[in-house]
């Protein structure tokens, strides 16, 4: 009920001053505007010149990886930021967000192609600050309100006795709130030696990123495993890693869309190779998950 009724205040306080948006769309794999829509990018700023841009976000199709869409909405997003710089009023903090192929609100792939700018007309400007901190807070009552993860979770064991352990629900909450591109390590994510399996006691983290994908269903992930120790990945484990958690989510009912898995053997350590202890080796030795869109 509470937060009901504080989407509705937000609700009643739009209809006064609130944030305005526009949208310019692409063909296809292109970042650079057509022509049409370039002239009309060009003739939306010589009619707006006195408004102010609070946000630029890009938006893909579902053709291509999810990791392809992201790069090419950022590409969209820096094609008409430079485009309109210098000619209407930017917020020196504003907001950039590629969604990739998330957040389609068209079954006409070509409506989904583009950039959408988020503005305020001069009338607003007094009310600039209530506009980018009713915006934020909507976002964070959605997050924290609609979810409540878990203290403990049951599960049972291949020879058919039960196991319980305590969720570790501020991990759960990081990766429910991360930013698109942040990258969250699993903690206590072990494998057999030299193999890609996984370990009865990291199970537990396993469940936790599955409730979490189950409770987010828009949240879409990259699941990548590095490795220490060795300067190349011969057998590729640091892939069948990553791969064996993306199968156990894919297994329980998430849909391969919504994950990919990597790996980068240790081209990517935290401690240079070779390390001096193992501190330093268990750190490289990790698997993350990077949030693709939220």
């Amino acid at each position: 009920m509470k937060f009901l009724a504080t989407l509705l205040f937000f609700f009643m306080v739009s209809c006064v001053f609130s944030q305005e948006q526009v949208s310019f769309y692409f063909d296809s794999n292109a970042f650079i505007l057509k022509k049409d829509e370039l002239l009309k990018l060009n003739q939306w700023l010589v009619q707006h010149k006195e408004t102010k841009i609070i946000g630029v976000y890009g938006f893909c199709d579902e053709e291509g990886s999810v990791g392809y869409n992201d790069t090419l909405a950022r590409k969209r997003i820096d094609y008409v930021f430079n485009v309109i710089k210098g000619k209407v009023k930017i917020r020196e903090d504003f907001k950039t967000r590629s969604f990739g192929e998330l957040h389609t609100l068209s079954k006409i792939k070509a409506e989904n192609r583009k950039v959408t700018l988020y503005y305020i007309q001069p009338k607003d400007f007094v009310h600039e600050a209530e506009i980018i901190k009713e915006k934020k807070e909507i976002e964070v009552i959605k997050k924290k309100e609609i979810v409540k993860f878990p203290d403990k979770l049951a599960f049972e064991n291949p020879d058919g006795s039960i196991s319980e352990f305590k969720m570790d629900t501020i991990f759960m909450r990081k990766v429910s709130v991360a930013n698109v591109g942040e990258k969250l390590k699993l903690q206590n994510m072990n494998f057999y030696v030299d193999s890609f399996g996984i370990m009865p006691q990291s199970r537990a983290k396993m469940y936790e990123l599955l409730t979490v994908m189950q409770s987010y269903p828009d949240l879409k992930i990259q699941i990548q495993g590095h490795l220490c120790c060795v300067g190349i990945d011969i057998r590729d484990l640091s892939t069948q890693r990553a791969k064996a958690i993306y199968k156990f989510l894919e297994f329980n009912g998430i849909d391969k869309s919504r994950m990919t898995f990597k790996g980068y053997g240790s081209t990517k350590p935290l401690y240079p190779l070779p390390e001096k202890s193992e501190e330093e080796r268990e750190a490289n030795r990790r698997v993350e998950i990077e949030i693709i869109s939220n």
